[in-house]
Protein backbone atom coordinates (compact mmCIF):
# COMPACT_ATOMS: atom_id res chain seq x y z
CA UNK A 1 0.00 0.00 0.00
CA UNK A 2 1.23 3.45 -0.89
CA UNK A 3 2.47 5.57 1.99
CA UNK A 4 4.02 8.96 2.43
CA UNK A 5 7.72 8.41 2.91
CA UNK A 6 8.39 11.32 5.24
CA UNK A 7 12.06 10.51 4.72
CA UNK A 8 11.67 6.93 5.95
CA UNK A 9 13.04 4.86 3.04
CA UNK A 10 12.04 1.49 4.53
CA UNK A 11 8.42 2.21 3.60
CA UNK A 12 9.42 1.78 -0.04
CA UNK A 13 9.31 -1.96 0.38
CA UNK A 14 5.52 -2.00 0.51
CA UNK A 15 3.29 -2.77 -2.50
CA UNK A 16 1.16 -0.33 -4.50
CA UNK A 17 -2.16 -0.73 -6.27
CA UNK A 18 -1.59 -1.89 -9.89
CA UNK A 19 -2.70 0.33 -12.74
CA UNK A 20 -6.22 -0.08 -14.05
CA UNK A 21 -7.22 -0.61 -17.66
CA UNK A 22 -7.21 1.95 -20.47
CA UNK A 23 -9.50 4.94 -19.96
CA UNK A 24 -11.11 6.54 -23.04
CA UNK A 25 -10.98 10.09 -21.67
CA UNK A 26 -7.79 10.86 -23.65
CA UNK A 27 -8.14 11.82 -27.31
CA UNK A 28 -5.40 12.12 -29.94
CA UNK A 29 -5.28 15.51 -31.67
CA UNK A 30 -2.21 15.21 -33.88
CA UNK A 31 1.56 15.21 -34.00
CA UNK A 32 4.55 17.07 -35.48
CA UNK A 33 8.00 15.72 -36.31
CA UNK A 34 10.91 18.17 -36.50
CA UNK A 35 13.17 17.83 -39.57
CA UNK A 36 16.52 16.24 -38.73
CA UNK A 37 19.47 18.60 -38.62
CA UNK A 38 17.43 21.74 -37.95
CA UNK A 39 19.85 24.51 -36.90
CA UNK A 40 18.85 27.48 -34.72
CA UNK A 41 21.47 30.17 -34.10
CA UNK A 42 24.35 27.78 -34.66
CA UNK A 43 22.94 24.91 -32.60
CA UNK A 44 21.39 21.68 -33.82
CA UNK A 45 17.93 21.11 -32.38
CA UNK A 46 17.86 17.86 -30.47
CA UNK A 47 17.78 16.26 -27.07
CA UNK A 48 14.48 17.98 -26.22
CA UNK A 49 13.59 16.37 -22.90
CA UNK A 50 11.18 18.90 -21.39
CA UNK A 51 8.88 21.76 -22.37
CA UNK A 52 6.54 24.33 -20.86
CA UNK A 53 4.43 27.27 -21.99
CA UNK A 54 5.20 30.81 -20.78
CA UNK A 55 1.93 32.79 -20.58
CA UNK A 56 3.81 36.10 -20.17
CA UNK A 57 5.78 35.92 -23.39
CA UNK A 58 3.38 33.49 -25.11
CA UNK A 59 6.37 31.37 -26.03
CA UNK A 60 7.23 27.76 -25.43
CA UNK A 61 10.40 26.86 -23.52
CA UNK A 62 12.07 23.62 -24.64
CA UNK A 63 15.10 22.29 -22.78
CA UNK A 64 17.86 20.24 -24.42
CA UNK A 65 19.79 17.61 -22.48
CA UNK A 66 23.00 18.21 -24.41
CA UNK A 67 25.63 17.54 -21.74
CA UNK A 68 28.29 19.39 -23.74
CA UNK A 69 26.27 22.57 -24.33
CA UNK A 70 23.21 22.64 -22.02
CA UNK A 71 20.62 25.05 -23.37
CA UNK A 72 16.96 25.80 -23.91
CA UNK A 73 15.03 26.96 -26.94
CA UNK A 74 12.17 29.37 -27.32
CA UNK A 75 9.51 28.56 -29.85
CA UNK A 76 5.94 28.37 -31.03
CA UNK A 77 3.82 25.24 -30.76
CA UNK A 78 0.24 24.66 -31.78
CA UNK A 79 -1.81 22.12 -33.67
CA UNK A 80 -0.78 23.96 -36.84
CA UNK A 81 2.94 23.37 -36.36
CA UNK A 82 6.12 23.92 -34.34
CA UNK A 83 8.81 26.59 -34.76
CA UNK A 84 12.07 27.13 -32.87
CA UNK A 85 12.80 30.86 -32.68
CA UNK A 86 15.74 31.36 -30.28
CA UNK A 87 18.20 29.55 -28.04
CA UNK A 88 19.89 30.39 -24.71
CA UNK A 89 22.75 28.66 -22.92
CA UNK A 90 22.21 27.54 -19.35
CA UNK A 91 24.85 29.13 -17.13
CA UNK A 92 25.93 28.03 -13.66
CA UNK A 93 26.66 30.15 -10.58
CA UNK A 94 30.32 30.40 -11.59
CA UNK A 95 29.88 30.79 -15.34
CA UNK A 96 29.35 28.31 -18.18
CA UNK A 97 28.99 24.69 -17.13
CA UNK A 98 31.96 22.46 -17.83
CA UNK A 99 31.04 19.77 -20.39
CA UNK A 100 29.46 16.74 -18.74
CA UNK A 101 28.65 18.36 -15.41
CA UNK A 102 24.90 18.83 -15.91
CA UNK A 103 22.28 16.76 -17.71
CA UNK A 104 19.09 18.88 -18.11
CA UNK A 105 15.88 16.87 -18.17
CA UNK A 106 12.80 18.98 -17.48
CA UNK A 107 11.78 22.63 -17.29
CA UNK A 108 8.89 24.68 -15.90
CA UNK A 109 8.08 28.37 -16.15
CA UNK A 110 7.58 29.97 -12.73
CA UNK A 111 4.23 31.77 -13.00
CA UNK A 112 5.15 33.88 -9.95
CA UNK A 113 8.35 35.41 -11.34
CA UNK A 114 8.74 34.39 -14.98
CA UNK A 115 11.97 32.54 -14.13
CA UNK A 116 12.70 29.01 -15.32
CA UNK A 117 12.91 26.03 -13.00
CA UNK A 118 14.80 23.05 -14.36
CA UNK A 119 16.03 19.67 -13.19
CA UNK A 120 19.20 17.81 -14.08
CA UNK A 121 20.30 14.24 -13.44
CA UNK A 122 23.91 14.60 -12.35
CA UNK A 123 26.17 11.66 -13.08
CA UNK A 124 27.42 8.36 -11.69
CA UNK A 125 30.54 6.73 -13.11
CA UNK A 126 33.30 4.61 -11.53
CA UNK A 127 35.29 7.81 -10.99
CA UNK A 128 32.64 10.57 -10.75
CA UNK A 129 29.66 11.28 -8.52
CA UNK A 130 27.68 14.42 -9.41
CA UNK A 131 24.47 15.11 -7.50
CA UNK A 132 21.20 15.71 -9.35
CA UNK A 133 19.71 19.13 -8.72
CA UNK A 134 16.86 21.55 -9.31
CA UNK A 135 17.57 25.21 -9.94
CA UNK A 136 16.05 28.50 -10.99
CA UNK A 137 17.44 30.38 -13.99
CA UNK A 138 16.46 33.70 -15.47
CA UNK A 139 14.88 33.97 -18.90
CA UNK A 140 18.31 34.59 -20.45
CA UNK A 141 19.67 31.33 -18.98
CA UNK A 142 21.74 32.90 -16.21
CA UNK A 143 21.77 31.20 -12.82
CA UNK A 144 19.50 32.56 -10.09
CA UNK A 145 19.45 30.03 -7.25
CA UNK A 146 19.41 26.32 -6.58
CA UNK A 147 17.32 24.10 -4.34
CA UNK A 148 19.17 21.81 -1.92
CA UNK A 149 19.24 18.20 -3.06
CA UNK A 150 17.57 15.90 -0.50
CA UNK A 151 20.20 13.83 1.28
CA UNK A 152 18.87 10.46 0.14
CA UNK A 153 18.88 11.62 -3.51
CA UNK A 154 22.56 12.56 -3.50
CA UNK A 155 25.02 10.43 -5.45
CA UNK A 156 26.92 8.30 -2.92
CA UNK A 157 28.91 5.12 -3.49
CA UNK A 158 26.21 2.80 -2.12
CA UNK A 159 23.06 4.94 -2.24
CA UNK A 160 21.33 7.48 -4.42
CA UNK A 161 20.20 7.37 -8.06
CA UNK A 162 21.48 4.92 -10.60
CA UNK A 163 23.29 6.22 -13.65
CA UNK A 164 20.92 8.21 -15.90
CA UNK A 165 17.91 7.46 -13.65
CA UNK A 166 17.73 10.50 -11.39
CA UNK A 167 15.55 13.63 -11.44
CA UNK A 168 13.76 13.24 -14.75
CA UNK A 169 10.33 14.82 -14.17
CA UNK A 170 9.44 18.21 -12.67
CA UNK A 171 6.28 20.19 -12.00
CA UNK A 172 4.99 23.01 -9.85
CA UNK A 173 2.02 22.20 -7.61
CA UNK A 174 -0.56 24.05 -5.52
CA UNK A 175 -0.41 27.23 -7.55
CA UNK A 176 3.37 27.28 -7.69
CA UNK A 177 3.96 26.98 -3.95
CA UNK A 178 5.46 23.48 -4.20
CA UNK A 179 8.12 21.91 -6.42
CA UNK A 180 7.55 18.25 -7.29
CA UNK A 181 10.17 16.02 -8.89
CA UNK A 182 9.97 12.44 -10.14
CA UNK A 183 12.93 10.07 -9.98
CA UNK A 184 13.21 8.06 -13.19
CA UNK A 185 14.20 4.75 -11.63
CA UNK A 186 14.70 3.16 -8.21
CA UNK A 187 17.40 4.56 -5.96
CA UNK A 188 20.09 2.04 -5.09
CA UNK A 189 18.62 1.78 -1.59
CA UNK A 190 15.05 1.34 -2.87
CA UNK A 191 15.30 -2.00 -4.59
CA UNK A 192 16.09 -3.53 -7.98
CA UNK A 193 15.12 -2.29 -11.45
CA UNK A 194 11.87 -3.50 -13.00
CA UNK A 195 11.63 -6.93 -14.59
CA UNK A 196 8.92 -8.70 -16.57
CA UNK A 197 6.99 -9.71 -13.44
CA UNK A 198 7.38 -6.72 -11.11
CA UNK A 199 7.81 -3.00 -11.62
CA UNK A 200 10.43 -0.98 -9.81
CA UNK A 201 9.70 1.51 -7.05
CA UNK A 202 10.75 5.10 -7.68
CA UNK A 203 10.07 8.31 -5.76
CA UNK A 204 8.11 11.49 -6.13
CA UNK A 205 9.62 14.26 -4.00
CA UNK A 206 7.68 17.30 -2.80
CA UNK A 207 9.61 20.41 -1.73
CA UNK A 208 8.83 24.01 -0.94
CA UNK A 209 10.10 26.73 -3.24
CA UNK A 210 13.12 27.10 -0.96
CA UNK A 211 13.88 23.39 -1.04
CA UNK A 212 12.54 22.11 2.27
CA UNK A 213 11.30 18.54 1.79
CA UNK A 214 7.60 18.36 2.58
CA UNK A 215 7.21 14.64 1.85
CA UNK A 216 8.21 11.85 -0.50
CA UNK A 217 5.90 9.32 -2.12
CA UNK A 218 6.64 5.88 -3.46
CA UNK A 219 5.62 5.38 -7.08
CA UNK A 220 5.12 1.83 -8.30
CA UNK A 221 6.17 1.50 -11.92
CA UNK A 222 4.78 -1.10 -14.31
CA UNK A 223 6.64 -4.35 -15.08
CA UNK A 224 8.66 -4.51 -18.28
CA UNK A 225 6.45 -4.98 -21.34
CA UNK A 226 9.05 -7.36 -22.79
CA UNK A 227 12.17 -9.12 -21.57
CA UNK A 228 15.25 -7.07 -22.38
CA UNK A 229 13.45 -3.71 -22.19
CA UNK A 230 14.31 -0.74 -20.00
CA UNK A 231 11.77 1.53 -18.35
CA UNK A 232 11.37 4.62 -16.21
CA UNK A 233 9.33 7.69 -15.28
CA UNK A 234 10.14 10.51 -17.69
CA UNK A 235 7.67 13.27 -16.82
CA UNK A 236 5.24 14.43 -14.15
CA UNK A 237 2.65 17.20 -14.39
CA UNK A 238 0.07 18.50 -11.95
CA UNK A 239 -3.43 17.85 -13.27
CA UNK A 240 -5.27 19.34 -10.26
CA UNK A 241 -4.41 19.66 -6.55
CA UNK A 242 -3.30 16.23 -5.35
CA UNK A 243 -3.59 14.68 -8.82
CA UNK A 244 -0.67 14.17 -11.21
CA UNK A 245 -0.14 12.92 -14.73
CA UNK A 246 2.85 10.59 -14.96
CA UNK A 247 4.55 9.41 -18.14
CA UNK A 248 6.23 5.99 -18.11
CA UNK A 249 8.45 5.27 -21.09
CA UNK A 250 9.89 1.86 -21.91
CA UNK A 251 12.27 0.88 -24.70
CA UNK A 252 13.21 -2.42 -26.29
CA UNK A 253 15.99 -2.58 -28.93
CA UNK A 254 13.85 -4.62 -31.32
CA UNK A 255 10.31 -3.63 -30.32
CA UNK A 256 10.86 0.10 -29.91
CA UNK A 257 9.17 2.40 -27.41
CA UNK A 258 6.11 1.80 -25.26
CA UNK A 259 4.83 4.96 -23.55
CA UNK A 260 1.90 5.08 -21.15
CA UNK A 261 0.14 7.99 -19.48
CA UNK A 262 -1.11 7.46 -15.93
CA UNK A 263 -3.10 9.45 -13.43
CA UNK A 264 -1.59 9.26 -9.94
CA UNK A 265 -3.27 10.28 -6.68
CA UNK A 266 -0.64 9.66 -3.99
CA UNK A 267 -2.80 10.47 -0.99
CA UNK A 268 -5.48 7.98 -2.09
CA UNK A 269 -3.07 5.28 -3.25
CA UNK A 270 -4.57 5.37 -6.74
CA UNK A 271 -2.82 4.94 -10.05
CA UNK A 272 -4.77 4.35 -13.24
CA UNK A 273 -3.90 4.04 -16.89
CA UNK A 274 -5.27 6.88 -19.00
CA UNK A 275 -3.71 6.00 -22.35
CA UNK A 276 -1.16 3.88 -24.13
CA UNK A 277 0.32 6.41 -26.57
CA UNK A 278 0.94 3.61 -29.03
CA UNK A 279 -2.82 3.38 -29.52
CA UNK A 280 -2.67 6.82 -31.19
CA UNK A 281 0.71 7.05 -32.89
CA UNK A 282 4.06 5.29 -33.00
CA UNK A 283 5.85 6.93 -30.06
CA UNK A 284 9.50 7.87 -30.05
CA UNK A 285 11.48 8.51 -26.85
CA UNK A 286 8.82 10.68 -25.16
CA UNK A 287 10.27 12.50 -22.15
CA UNK A 288 8.47 15.86 -21.76
CA UNK A 289 4.88 16.80 -20.94
CA UNK A 290 3.14 20.18 -20.52
CA UNK A 291 -0.19 21.95 -20.76
CA UNK A 292 -0.72 24.34 -23.66
CA UNK A 293 -2.57 27.65 -23.35
CA UNK A 294 -5.78 26.05 -24.63
CA UNK A 295 -5.61 23.07 -22.26
CA UNK A 296 -4.05 20.72 -24.81
CA UNK A 297 -1.58 18.25 -23.33
CA UNK A 298 1.69 18.20 -25.28
CA UNK A 299 4.31 15.44 -25.21
CA UNK A 300 7.80 15.72 -26.70
CA UNK A 301 10.49 13.16 -27.48
CA UNK A 302 14.24 13.33 -26.91
CA UNK A 303 15.95 12.15 -30.10
CA UNK A 304 19.28 11.64 -28.27
CA UNK A 305 20.91 13.34 -31.29
CA UNK A 306 20.55 9.96 -33.00
CA UNK A 307 20.01 9.43 -36.72
CA UNK A 308 17.42 6.74 -35.94
CA UNK A 309 15.25 8.86 -33.60
CA UNK A 310 13.19 12.01 -34.04
CA UNK A 311 11.97 15.05 -32.13
CA UNK A 312 8.25 14.31 -31.99
CA UNK A 313 5.43 16.43 -30.57
CA UNK A 314 2.12 14.74 -29.74
CA UNK A 315 -1.04 16.68 -28.83
CA UNK A 316 -3.72 15.11 -26.63
CA UNK A 317 -7.05 16.24 -25.26
CA UNK A 318 -7.48 15.07 -21.67
CA UNK A 319 -10.99 15.26 -20.30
Amino acid sequence: MLRRLLLVPVLLGLCATPAQAHNPEVRFLGQHVVPKGLVVRGTTVGGISGLDYDPRSRKWILISDDRVAPRFYEGKLSREGVEFTDVHSLVGPNGPYAPGTVDPEDVRVDRWTGDLLWSQEGDRTPTTLIDPSVQFSRQDGSFKRGLPTPEDLKMKPETGPRQNQALEGLTFALGGSLVVTAVEGPLLQDGPPADATKGAVSRIVVQTRTGQVVTQYRYQQEPLFAAGASTGVTAILEKSPGVYLVLERSFHPQLGNKVRLFEFRPLQNKKRLLADIGDFAKPDNLEGMAWGPDGTLWLVSDDNFSATQVTQFIALAVR
